[in-house]
């Protein structure tokens, strides 16, 4: 029986499809990913996407397999995960009082077909003191974010206004997914 293979391990993506009744299952892609740094934010985002995918799929080729990936730019420069504490400090720093761009990309893959895209949502984040700052990296919440922050968490006190898909800034752009994930016959259910 065909399935929705989901090629994460995010909490907040697998959260988002559950809201969405989709029925998934997770399977983590465990690859090494690859990055060109001629790609553009959007183009990193999709091949990123496309990858875990992929890597999924050639395991389980009789199920539809949906990767996502999500990073942060300030202009070109692309902020991923961080480090560590000094990493994220300095992260949060580039981003305090100014807008960034977050990326996230969507690639949903079965046998023949292949449909990719991404989202851009532009975030703009209040002047963060070194106390504030501070603060939040101790909360332990910046770890396993792009850019070092969480706008579903405590993070969104840090946040002054967005443009864009609030879902596609948590990891997973849900409305235009779902009306993908249509075409490929799965459907949320009520």
């Amino acid at each position: 029986m065909t399935r929705l293979i989901l090629a994460s391990q995010s909490p907040r993506r697998k959260e988002l499809l559950e809201q969405a009744h989709v029925p998934f299952q997770t399977i983590s892609s465990d690859i090494e990913e690859w990055t060109d740094p001629a790609l553009s934010p959007g183009e990193l985002v999709v091949s990123l996407a496309e990858q875990k995918a992929e890597a999924v799929f050639r395991k389980h080729p009789e199920n539809i397999v949906l990767g996502s990936d999500t990073v942060v730019a300030i202009g070109s420069e692309v902020l991923g995960k961080p480090a560590d504490g000094d990493d994220a400090r300095s992260m949060l720093r580039k981003l305090s009082g100014t807008s960034h761009s977050v990326y996230t990309g969507v690639a949903v893959i079965a046998d023949g077909k292949r449909e990719t895209f991404y989202e851009k949502s532009d975030v703009y984040f209040y002047p963060l003191t070194d106390e504030e700052i501070d603060a939040y990296i101790r909360s332990g919440e910046p770890f396993d974010k792009a850019g070092s922050y969480g706008i579903q968490g405590l993070g969104a006190v840090l946040v002054e206004r967005i443009s864009g898909d609030y879902f596609a800034i948590v990891g997973l752009p849900l409305a235009r997914t779902v009306r993908v994930l249509k075409e490929f016959g799965v459907n949320w259910q009520a």
